[in-house]
């Protein structure tokens, strides 16, 4: 058994965020907004913005970005579907080196047909297929269909709330994903992943959110006070402890 750092992905939600994450050795981020929501899709401008932070910094495949319309499950009508075409080749041209998507049909199956549509939008990108693959009918059978599907790697908690729950059916994936790289998320802490580096994951990919109340109060008009900052603390523990047993 050879030891090597286990890659980190961090979600963050603005540029302050994938700074933190580039400084601190993450392999890359999954930019996105709303993660109070399961994330969303981020505006154009972030995207442009941490591309060009990570095209200043000679970071390669770094930015990938999350493609998901709205909040809610994974069934997506076809205005949804031609939104999130849309949004893929949209991240590209503004400088994005992956996506993250994923699409369910009305029986709990991986929707194929909508993720071969995203694969063939996203061209040259990386595609990454989020824990809709959770939410499918059989998470190891999804692995299976998704590695000829065009996918460079699969998000997912083991088919589980969380990546602990989970750890069982994440070796079984790890086992039947061939090329396909398996990234566990899901409520991930930093004393788990030596855990998921021995049933074999390929990466780990964590929010390592905090919250601050810079800006003050919303106000009288509604909303909350705060909001989601990238902790640097955890950022740099997950990528400390990402030194442990991975697979050879």
């Amino acid at each position: 058994m050879t030891t090597r750092p286990l890659p980190i992905e961090i979600a963050v939600q603005d540029a302050a965020g994938a700074r933190l994450a580039l400084e601190s050795g993450a392999a890359r981020v999954e930019l996105c907004q709303a993660l109070g929501l399961g994330g969303l899709t981020p505006s154009a401008g972030l995207i442009e913005a941490v591309a060009t932070l990570a095209a200043d910094a000679g970071a390669s495949r770094f930015v990938h970005v999350l493609v998901r319309p709205r909040g809610g499950g994974f069934v997506y009508d076809d205005d949804e579907l031609d939104l999130v075409v849309r949004d893929i080749r949209h991240a590209a041209r503004l400088g994005a080196d992956g996506v993250v998507v994923g699409a369910l049909r009305a029986d709990g199956e991986l929707d194929l047909a909508a993720i071969a549509r995203f694969v063939d939008a996203a061209g040259d990108l990386d595609v990454t297929v989020h824990r809709a693959v959770d939410a499918s009918a059989d998470p190891v059978a999804g692995v299976e269909a998704l590695r000829a599907a065009g996918v460079r790697r699969v998000l997912t908690s083991g088919g589980a709330a969380d990546c602990r729950t989970g750890l069982e059916t994440l070796g079984r994936m790890a086992e039947a994903s061939g090329a396909l790289e398996v990234m566990a998320g899901g409520g991930v802490r930093i004393v788990d992943i030596d855990g998921l580096a021995a049933v074999g994951v390929d990466a780990v990919h964590l929010s390592a959110r905090g919250t601050t109340t810079r800006g003050g109060a919303s106000g009288p008009g509604g909303g909350v006070d705060g909001f989601d900052i990238t902790d640097p603390g955890l950022v740099r523990a997950a990528i400390a402890a990402a030194s442990v047993r991975a697979r050879d």
